[in-house]
């Protein structure tokens, strides 16, 4: 378990898993990985942070979903829009976030389906903010940037204006400028189709 300075900024989390996992046919997150969903790996590594609130963005499997026995304090929010797109997502779990604590400085935005995703990662988006105070933070990969992504408060107002297909990545490449970085060497492992998940079983990672 990780702690922080208590005057440090108030720092929420959301995981965004509202997707149909369209190409896969069936839901990602509930697919197991060493004895675990994928969804339940990236909150266990949620929780071993300091960061709280941290809240759940359901949609296509909602009910699927909430049946899973989530750990104590993960809130849980549905967005009814979810086939417009993850913009939709991100300004739900965003609202969220603010509806139980208004003065949070700054959020912490991850998915579902990034299988070697870690507690440390979520933590050096926020070492990262506080070292450069660049106001946003996001993760390396593949020769991309990507989620885990952290924003400031400056950039709420267009996060919550976020619809359709419109991502993270929208208000990323708007403010190059304010923006650093972390390496996630596995954050392109992710599941999107049957091929992936057989393969992440059979040798440890997915491509």
């Amino acid at each position: 378990m990780f702690t922080t300075d208590k005057a440090l900024p108030a720092t929420g989390i959301v995981i965004l898993a509202a997707g149909s996992s369209s190409r896969l046919g069936k839901p990602k997150q509930l697919l197991t990985y060493q004895g675990k969903t994928l969804l339940e790996r990236v909150l266990d590594c949620a929780i071993q942070t300091p960061f709280r609130p941290i809240v759940v963005v359901l949609g296509a499997y909602a009910e699927e979903i909430s049946a899973l026995r989530l750990p104590e304090g993960i809130s849980i929010v549905v967005n009814d829009q979810w086939q417009h797109g993850m913009g939709t997502s991100i300004s739900v779990g965003l609202s969220a976030v603010l509806n139980q604590q208004p003065d949070m400085a700054q959020v912490i935005f991850s998915v579902a389906d990034q299988v070697f995703i870690t507690a440390e990662v979520f933590m050096a988006l926020f070492d990262r903010k506080q070292q450069t105070g660049k106001n946003i933070i996001a993760s390396t990969y593949a020769q991309a940037k990507g989620v885990p992504v952290l924003f400031d408060k400056k950039y709420f107002g267009e996060l919550l204006l976020l619809a359709g297909e419109q991502g993270a990545k929208t208000v990323l490449k708007q403010h190059a400028d304010d923006t650093d970085t972390i390496l996630f060497e596995s954050g392109h492992v992710d599941v999107d189709t049957e091929q992936d998940y057989l393969k992440l079983i059979s040798s440890g990672k997915s491509s």
